[in-house]
């Protein structure tokens, strides 16, 4: 594929949109493959003059690239393709940008051992913290995934916001701090099983019979629940995988 390709067709939109724009475009074909590790991207003026945008707005992209590790830039040597060990590969944005060009096999059941090692914990530290209100809020956003499925973006919307204050509920920073990641695997995983056709089964009592653990204050039940939750999403991912 050509870098021509990726010339901007409408100008006139604004700078941000034309820089995230372009850096979506170039980490997909990084994540892709197409433009290997190592890969020398050519001089800012003959490239910007290639895309038909700004030097400003090419640098830009790449200030956005680089501070997600995919590329380093360096004054006379130019802007080159890290290896993939130095990619922050559970930036949200770089997740989104992963599924965009076909994650493999092995990157979505990495990413599921990591939610094992971190959920289930999670689960069990919030059966054992969390308020009533809590509770009743993951109620309300199962009852809102039950009405509406996680086939739309409303029944989605409810599932970040059940795993959400989930996270909350443990009262941990640390955990915490990690919910944005979790969140985009979550949001991207389930999107990525129905691209071909409907979720395989019904997640819901999966999700129900967490929050009745939780509920009920009872740690084993709840990591146990998330452990059942997330083995049989993968099960899910994996039936998603193999029709392709």
């Amino acid at each position: 594929m050509s870098d021509r390709t990726f010339a901007l067709r409408s100008p006139g939109r604004n700078r941000l949109r034309v820089q995230g724009s372009l850096a979506q475009q170039l980490a997909v074909r990084i994540l892709r493959g197409d433009l290997a590790q190592g890969h020398l991207f050519p001089g800012e003026i003959e490239y910007s003059a290639q895309l038909g945008i700004s030097r400003s707005a090419l640098r830009e992209a790449f200030r956005i690239l680089a501070a997600k590790g995919l590329v380093d830039s360096r004054p006379k040597a130019g802007t080159r393709v890290n290896p993939r060990r130095e990619w922050s590969l559970l930036d949200p944005d770089l997740l989104a940008w992963q599924f965009e060009a076909e994650p493999t096999l092995q990157f979505l059941r990495d990413l599921f051992e990591l939610r094992m090692v971190v959920e289930p914990s999670a689960a069990a530290f919030a059966a054992l913290r969390r308020s009533d209100a809590q509770v009743a809020e993951m109620g309300e956003a199962l009852d809102v995934m039950a009405q509406h499925s996680l086939a739309g973006e409303v029944g989605r919307a409810a599932d970040q916001r059940f795993h959400t204050v989930m996270l909350e509920a443990t009262g941990n920073e640390a955990i915490i701090a990690l919910s944005s990641t979790i969140m985009a695997a979550i949001a991207w995983t389930t999107i990525f099983k129905q691209r071909k056709r409907a979720l395989p089964r019904d997640p819901i009592p999966d999700h129900r019979a967490l929050h009745e653990a939780i509920a009920r204050g009872d740690a084993a039940g709840a990591g146990d629940a998330m452990r059942e939750l997330l083995r049989l999403a993968l099960i899910d991912t994996e039936i998603s995988m193999s029709e392709d």
